[in-house]
């Protein structure tokens, strides 16, 4: 049954989306497509070859010069692995600006549906429920306090050996929980046919458990 299905998960920065959508499209056999990653490969991009998000003649050359792919966990930007690279906080605030530009939301949007047309697939981002996939079979709004996914961001990057201080990633999230539910094109918000699961008090084994239990359901 879930291969015939989409399945939409939405939330804020660092809620665990895409750790969940991993674990469920692995428990379900279908493919977890990371849009955020490729925003964040956009974003990385620009920054590498100092290209201004204001330059619209230069920004439509590069997005016609980035071409992105998923190999399991890694994700790869024109053939070259960026995983840990489009994972600093620097980049993950870029993004936020890179994701309100009309031409990338216009490129990427389009990129992610023609891949879910065949079903089977698993989208997280700020806006699959209500842009992306709005005729999901399964939609989720994933949501946790600053403070909790602060404290997780901080955990995982320590972990990766990426030096990181709290403080600074739990205002980043503030600020960027902030810039997403504003931004003109695609905010983000709680599609009105979505379930919403908090997660602050919630392992990854739990909430997988729920997100199961809705796919069943539907």
């Amino acid at each position: 049954m879930s291969s015939a299905i989409n399945i939409a998960i939405d939330g804020p920065s660092g809620v665990g989306k895409s750790t969940i959508a991993d674990r469920v499209a692995e428990s379900l056999h279908m493919v977890h497509l990371d849009t955020g990653a490729m925003y964040r490969c956009v974003a990385y991009y620009l920054v590498s070859h100092q290209i201004d998000l204001s330059d619209s003649q230069a920004l439509d050359q590069a997005l016609d010069s980035i071409h992105i792919s998923f190999q399991g966990k890694q994700v790869f930007l024109n053939d070259v692995d960026v995983s840990k690279e489009i994972r600093t906080n620097e980049i993950s605030m870029f993004t936020s600006k890179v994701a309100t530009n009309p031409s990338v939301r216009k490129k990427m949007v389009t990129l992610q549906q023609e891949v879910a047309k065949d079903k089977g697939y698993i989208l997280d981002g700020r806006d699959i429920c209500t842009v992306v996939l709005p005729d999901a079979e399964v939609k989720i709004y994933m949501d946790a306090s600053a403070k909790a996914r602060a404290e997780r961001r901080y955990k995982e990057y320590i972990s990766q050996g990426i030096q990181a201080d709290y403080e600074t990633i739990y205002q980043d999230i503030v600020a960027r929980d902030y810039q997403d539910s504003h931004r003109e094109i695609s905010p983000l918000v709680q599609a009105k046919d979505a379930i919403r699961i908090d997660t602050s008090n919630l392992t990854i084994d739990e909430v997988v458990k729920e997100v199961l239990e809705l796919v069943r359901k539907a």
